[in-house]
């Protein structure tokens, strides 16, 4: 599935070939919090993956082991990549519709915030 995106502002834009067709809720307390709730995200291989516009595009380094892009104009949440992978996580949100994309699993459900529940069927995994 080929898809295309960008942020709220329109300054990070995106296009990707090959997308994973699911998509993964994570609910661990990083993607809570730079989320605002779960992150939900898709992801394709690096060489599948480019940028239209990128000018505004920060790097957080949220943990040793991975990084999170946003703009830095509007703020949008937008990718995750483990350093050093072969693929990046894509917001689900971000991407333009119709997106063709259905929902995976759940990941991290151990550490899900108190304030809701998970009932849409998918499979959980808690850590």
């Amino acid at each position: 599935m080929n898809v295309k995106g960008k942020c709220e502002c329109g300054a990070v834009r995106f296009e990707a070939e090959d997308v994973r067709e699911t998509v993964h809720f994570c609910h661990c307390s990083q993607c809570r919090r730079t989320s605002g709730h779960q992150w939900a995200a898709t992801r394709a291989d690096n060489d599948k993956f480019r940028f239209i516009s990128d000018e505004t595009l920060k790097w957080y380094a949220s943990s040793e082991i991975a990084k999170r892009g946003f703009c830095g104009t509007c703020g949008s949440s937008l990718f995750y990549q483990v350093n050093g992978a072969d693929h990046i996580g894509i917001a689900a949100g971000c991407i333009d519709e119709p997106t063709g994309l259905v929902g995976g699993k759940h990941i991290f459900t151990a550490s899900k915030g108190d304030y809701y529940d998970i009932a849409d069927g998918l499979p959980q995994v808690k850590d």
